[in-house]
């Protein structure tokens, strides 16, 4: 009921727009007065290295979110409400400060953040403070989206298929949360009329390759429409402009999901590419709803008999590890992808897959370890995406690759690097190399490599592993697998 509360407080997390905003807009529909807050939780930022870029797209977002505020305010005490410490101490005191009847938040199904909200909602309940959650960075959730039987879907075409039949505009409207602002947004209490921190003022490096802000976002969309089209053609291949870029948008919330959906919806009836791009955004769904039913993925194989598979381990597999995190294996496409990765934070999706194929099923190293490395390197990580794609990969999680199936490295390049143009940008040692030599530079000749001054295992590395061998020793690795299928 509009009104029912004096005093509403929003807690943004990774929601930080004001359009288009499930939170923002039922604290508008509840409440006379609203006041916006983010708190930077000492917790998270403790464990990240210094030079995570994250941390300046978030401060960068924050800025544009208070610049906002204050233009729709009018003056300097409107704005956003920045507090850093433990959100479970911190939100609590500013409720109890404010005088807020009601918090609300936006839901957050990762299992440290379902513990964090409980917490929060318990010393709120101490208050009489209500805490309401509501869904926002996923189209359907949690039960929304179920089979015949009522259980949730571990396979993803029948998932894919129940959500299109699902789907109508309704799902796909926006809220009208920031028309509604402005006559409910509250000043500040006076010591919170600060400027934004920067991420160099938390300690943090303020360099960031991506620029921050909804305000980017809708750029980056708006830019990324007329490209829609051949997006089915265009995906596969990261030398080119194929993908939106929008992944880090869609994981902080700078663009509502919806938004996105709404357009690749429109367009996927019509068109191919925009039809591919929505199947896309539809994954994204079923990886966050996995995780929900299924918590023990962050850890653990989705499928427990995967767990008897034994690893490489030993200073040997440490070695290619480091070798496979710092773009050194060997193999051309691979270590342009981890070099663009170390140095800015993003991948191409096509070379995520790769990545992951050849550490878990050339290496034989244990996908967990891949899976940590993205985290603290992607600037879009997402435990749901990141813990899905690196099972599908490793053949560990719900409707992955099967696990006799293993990327070759070389044909992989050859098919979506064709020129090799993106090996040359990001491995420049083998540029002098003809197009074709970058591929599998051991293959060239001696001539051919002393005419491009390149001397291999002191210029670039021989390969780490023969894949024709890693291939045969993965099969004999995943075969107790298969005897443990077999014999269930």
């Amino acid at each position: 009921m509009p009104g029912s509360y004096a005093v509403g407080l929003v807690w943004l997390r990774r929601d930080l727009r004001l359009a288009d905003h499930a939170a923002l807009h039922h604290a508008l529909r509840q409440c006379r007065q609203v006041h916006l807050v983010f708190v930077l939780d000492e917790t998270i930022l403790a464990d990240l290295p210094k030079s995570d870029r994250r941390v300046a797209f978030i401060c960068q977002s924050l800025w544009a979110l208070d610049q906002q505020l204050r233009d729709l305010g009018g003056n300097a005490r409107h704005g956003l409400i920045v507090r850093h410490g433990r959100p479970q101490e911190q939100i609590p005191a500013l409720a109890q400060e404010l005088g807020a009847q009601a918090v609300f938040c936006n839901w957050d199904d990762e299992p440290s953040a379902l513990a964090r909200d409980a917490q929060v909602r318990q010393a709120l309940l101490a208050q009489s403070v209500a805490l309401q959650d509501f869904k926002d960075h996923m189209v359907f959730a949690r039960h929304e989206v179920l089979t015949q039987a009522r259980a949730p879907f571990s396979v993803f075409t029948p998932y894919k298929n129940a959500w299109l039949r699902k789907i109508t505009p309704f799902y796909l409207k926006a809220y009208p949360s920031e028309r509604d602002l402005p006559q409910a947004l509250a000043p500040r209490p006076p010591g919170d009329c600060r400027p934004m921190p920067s991420a160099q003022d938390l300690g943090f490096d303020a360099h960031s390759p991506m620029a921050g802000g909804s305000h980017v976002a809708r750029d980056l969309l708006a830019g990324f429409a007329p490209r829609l089209a051949d997006y089915d053609k265009t995906r596969d291949f990261p030398a080119l402009q194929g993908t939106s870029r929008l992944s880090v948008h869609l994981r902080f919330g700078t663009l509502s999901i919806r938004s996105a959906a709404a357009l690749a919806w429109e367009q996927g009836r019509h068109c191919e590419g925009a039809a591919t791009w929505l199947s896309e955004l539809i994954w994204r769904d079923f990886y966050l709803q996995i995780l929900a039913h299924h918590p023990h993925v962050e850890q653990a194989c989705f499928k427990p008999a995967y767990e008897a598979i034994v690893w490489n381990s030993g200073p040997q597999a440490d070695a290619w590890f480091e070798a496979w995190c710092q773009g050194r294996t060997g193999y051309p496409l691979v270590d342009a992808a981890m070099r663009e990765l170390l140095t800015t934070g993003f991948m191409h999706n096509r070379l995520r897959m790769l990545t992951a194929s050849f550490l878990t099923k050339d290496l034989g190293i244990d996908w967990r370890r891949g899976q940590a490395w993205f985290a603290q390197q992607l600037n879009d990580y997402d435990l749901a995406a990141n813990n899905g794609g690196w099972q599908w990969a490793a053949s560990t999680g719900c409707d992955a690759q099967p696990w006799f199936r293993i990327f070759n490295p070389v044909t992989q390049s050859r098919k979506f690097d064709p020129d090799a143009s993106f090996i040359a940008r990001h491995v420049p040692e083998l540029a002098p190399l003809a197009a074709p030599l970058r591929h599998a530079p051991w293959l060239a000749r001696p001539l051919e490599l002393v005419e491009a001054g390149l001397h291999l295992g002191r210029d670039y590395p021989w390969p780490l592993v023969d894949h024709a061998n890693a291939r045969e020793q993965t099969l004999a690795r995943y075969a107790v697998v298969k005897g443990l299928q077999e014999n269930s």
